[in-house]
């Protein structure tokens, strides 16, 4: 038999428990008093659709300046942070060689036009006879009026048949001694044409011992020293055309698509942060990079200021839609908790929870979109942790 204070304990946590079930009934039955909020409207409006990106400054065009021929430098005439024009000499090597290179040929050209009864300004090609090929063909005509009266004679028995075919076998002699004259005055010809490319290239090396600016530009780096021999194709300075200046931007996939040449872009630099830059895109990369699938581009600077400088590092901004329609409601209406975002709608004075999908913000408004949301509707701007679906509310 069990104790009576056992029994006692029993019975009084049952009515405790049904006094507790009783009050959160009663808790539940009781309505809970309405939450002031302030609100606000969801409205449409034309926005901007934008993508940020790094970017980069270059010059229009830059260079590594380089002889074509070897020699040992003679002087050079620039050095970093120097300005200077197209075709400003830049540095210079001893010429003597290809000097004497260049005589020397001339010379061989000038025998060789002599040859055929030219000067140095004659042109060969209008050559038909030199004295040589003239003294041949005269041979070759005595030689054959000769055969001709002998073939005669030879019938008639005036001479011997012996007599005959020596008179045949001279004819035959003449007319390869002009056939060799002949050679001789086309081999010639092919002589003095070879003399003069290997003139015009010994006189084009004496040229290319002056090395001369491709452009208007600035020298960023002076590389040799006056008296180094320089072998061809070894730079001896720097230079880069800064003005003006263009703009090259690595765009994600997502955003290639709708970029095209001709849209404007905005961009900030650290040197200038009081001060927003724009831009228009020239010309885009016809393929995307293979290993970071991103797109480049290249814009041209609408906006200059001598404080940008090719190489700095640019914030940009590249507007891919100047007018896309779109929701936008107060910033404060966006409620984010756990990766959940959601807005409060008000109907019919209580707070209606509808999820969605925030997105850029400006000027105090939030761009969103979801079901269930559209423009004109009135949504909770306050006390949104306080608010749940069906909740009442007081609009403040």
């Amino acid at each position: 038999m069990k104790a009576p204070w056992v029994v006692l304990i029993g019975v009084a946590a049952a009515l405790s428990g049904c006094r507790s079930q009783e009050a959160v009934a009663e808790k539940a039955e009781r309505p809970q008093p309405p939450v002031e909020v302030r609100t606000g409207r969801i409205e449409e409006r034309r926005v901007e659709r934008t993508v940020d990106v790094a970017g980069s400054l270059l010059g229009r065009d830059s260079a590594d300046l380089s002889f074509e021929v070897t020699g040992r430098l003679l002087s050079i005439g620039v050095d970093f942070g120097h300005r200077v024009k197209q075709g400003q000499e830049v540095a210079r090597l001893d010429a003597r060689e290809f000097d004497l290179q260049a005589a020397w040929v001339r010379g061989a050209l000038a025998q060789a036009l002599a040859r055929l009864g030219l000067g140095p300004d004659g042109d060969a090609a209008k050559v038909e006879r030199t004295p040589a090929l003239r003294q041949a063909r005269a041979q070759l005509e005595d030689a054959r009026s000769k055969y001709e009266s002998a073939a005669q004679l030879v019938k008639t028995g005036d001479i011997s048949q012996l007599r005959f075919v020596e008179m045949e076998k001279a004819l035959r002699a003449r007319e390869a001694a002009l056939e060799a004259a002949e050679d001789e005055l086309r081999t010639q010809r092919a002589l003095i044409e070879s003399l003069r490319a290997e003139l015009a290239l010994a006189e084009e090396k004496v040229a290319d011992t002056i090395l001369a600016a491709p452009f208007d530009g600035e020298v960023t780096a002076r590389l040799v020293s006056a008296g180094q021999y320089v072998k061809e194709n070894t730079p001896v300075a720097r230079m880069v055309k800064s003005r003006p200046l263009r703009l090259r931007a690595v765009l994600p996939e997502a955003a290639a698509g709708a970029v095209r040449a001709g849209m404007g872009l905005r961009f900030r630099a650290a040197a200038v942060p009081e001060r927003e830059f724009r831009g228009a895109i020239e010309e885009l990369n016809p393929s995307l990079d293979a290993q970071t699938r991103s797109l480049t581009v290249e814009a041209r600077l609408v906006d200059d200021d001598p404080r940008l400088r090719p190489g700095m590092f640019v914030n940009v901004t590249v507007v891919t839609a100047a007018g896309a329609p779109a929701l936008l409601a107060p910033r404060e209406a966006v409620y984010e908790i756990a990766g959940v975002a959601k807005v409060f709608v008000i109907e019919s004075g209580k707070a209606v929870e509808r999820r969605v999908r925030p997105g850029a913000e400006t000027g105090g408004w939030r761009e969103l979109s979801g079901e269930g949301v559209a423009a004109g509707q009135q949504v909770a701007v306050s006390n949104l942790n306080r608010l749940e679906s069906g909740r009442a509310v007081t609009v403040k």
